[in-house]
């Protein structure tokens, strides 16, 4: 999976992030976001495959995918760098969800 993903990265499929994925329990689906960065996707674009690309591909991206007056303000922040270090995608410290906010 990680050649065919890495193979379709450097040819410029557009990728957006699986949170359907089944190869792994929920809740631990940041995991993809290594695999990405492991097969060669930069840690901006992997993010990016969860939110604007992801976005556009749905043809959401009116409302979608980025932090802008009129979208949904479905938001999450990370304790640490995810650009240095991917994996600190697991450290959630903070979730909005429409506007309300589940964890501080």
């Amino acid at each position: 999976m990680q050649r065919t993903f890495a193979k379709a990265y450097k040819a410029g499929v557009k990728i957006a992030f699986g949170t359907d994925a089944g190869a792994f329990d929920h809740g631990l689906n940041y995991l993809e976001f290594g695999y990405m960065v492991d097969a060669g996707m930069p840690p901006m674009e992997a993010i990016k495959s969860a939110t604007s690309n992801a976005a556009i591909l749905l043809g959401k991206d009116q409302e979608l995918g980025s932090i802008s007056k009129g979208k949904f303000a479905d938001i999450i922040a990370i304790d640490g760098d995810p650009l240095a270090d991917i994996k600190v995608m697991k450290n959630v410290a903070f979730v909005m969800k429409a506007g309300k906010i589940y964890l501080r």
